[in-house]
């Protein structure tokens, strides 16, 4: 299988770079994977496809404000980091501009030193661990200091940092939005509660994985950064209960949809858990967990379009990419809506 054969033509002009006014108004593709049937609504019909016992899984991951421009010590050389993964005890994996310039015992400061980060480690691919040194709380220092972490497409300036999180975003620890999950509002998911739709919660701290693309010819040969994800008791027992009964999982997202995969391969069932996971889903996996996904519109040759088209197809996802660039739909993290059903 080959990078190449996920590759499509899209006009820069349908990269999202702003979010739409109201979150749930977005348009929404709904894909029939077994037929291949093609709809056009907005999100808030989203609740005319779910059914009561249905179970919908968010990831509830809240992004840091992660990107951070300082300047080395001894030079004053500007220095760009973005923090990824939390190592423990101030220890920090992140993404360095310029890398070559951060070698052992370089200090980077922050903010006039309110944040200083001496590198400990040198890793590939631009990749620093870093010590941080702070007084007081790191999140309430990224607040004043950061930024949020924007993909590289997106080139408008971000005027409200809350709408590159989820409504309902809890647990900190991503260096990017689960981006399907930003359609929805508070009053949408309470209308799918009433409506008899049980809603669980899952956590998975987006990492590298997001901002690197396949870059070998044989897809099989990619391999995934880890992630790190968390599932409580309470998600486990609504979620085991749906498989007795037989009732639908509808993930919210590729991270929530590749955390329930990884627990379902590892213990055969749903367990209070938690781990790295680094699971790359493409088109010959046979999924244990999802039903149904609720999606963005993703990158040529990404992971995450291997991913759409491992559950509903690989020509069923490109007939629907093409259907949705010839409608003109919003496209990646502030985009339109699909929902695999």
């Amino acid at each position: 299988m080959k990078t190449d054969d996920f590759d499509f033509e899209l006009p820069e002009r349908l990269i999202a770079q702003t979010p739409i006014k109201n979150r749930d108004e977005s348009r929404m593709l709904v894909l029939d994977k077994e037929t291949g049937n093609i709809e056009h609504k907005h999100f808030n019909e989203i609740i005319n496809y779910l059914n009561e016992g249905d179970t919908l899984v968010l990831n509830d991951t809240k992004v840091i404000p992660a990107r951070l421009y300082g300047v080395k010590e001894d030079t004053n050389a500007v220095i760009e980091i973005l923090m990824l993964k939390e190592l423990g005890e101030n220890s920090w994996e992140c993404l360095t501009k310029p890398a070559k310039r951060i070698k052992l015992g370089t200090v980077v400061s922050f903010g006039d030193g309110r944040l200083k980060a001496i590198c400990t480690e040198i890793k590939e691919e631009g990749i620093r661990v870093f010590e941080l040194k702070y007084e007081g709380i790191l999140y309430e220092i990224l607040d004043s200091l950061g930024e949020m972490p924007l993909p590289p497409y997106i080139h408008e300036k971000l005027e409200d940092k809350d709408r590159y999180q989820t409504v309902y975003a809890k647990n900190i620890g991503s260096a990017a939005a689960p981006t399907a999950g930003l359609h929805f509002t508070k009053e949408l998911i309470s209308k799918i509660e009433e409506k008899g739709i049980n809603v669980a919660y899952v956590t998975l701290h987006v990492g590298l994985g997001t901002f690197r693309p396949v870059n070998v010819e044989d897809v099989t040969k990619h391999k995934m950064h880890s992630e790190f994800y968390v599932m409580s008791k309470e998600t486990a027992d609504i979620l085991n209960k749906a498989k007795q009964e037989n009732r639908r999982i509808i993930s919210v997202g590729t991270t929530s949809t590749r955390t329930l995969e990884t627990i379902m391969n590892l213990y055969g069932e749903f367990r209070e858990c938690s781990g790295w996971t680094e699971i790359f889903i493409y088109p010959g996996y046979e999924f244990k967990a999802v039903n149904s996904l609720i999606t963005n519109f993703h990158l040529p040759k990404s992971t995450l379009v291997m991913l759409v088209s491992a559950l509903a197809g690989k020509d069923n996802i490109m007939n629907a990419y093409n259907e949705a660039i010839k409608e003109e739909y919003r496209f990646f993290s502030f985009g339109d809506s699909m929902f695999i059903k």
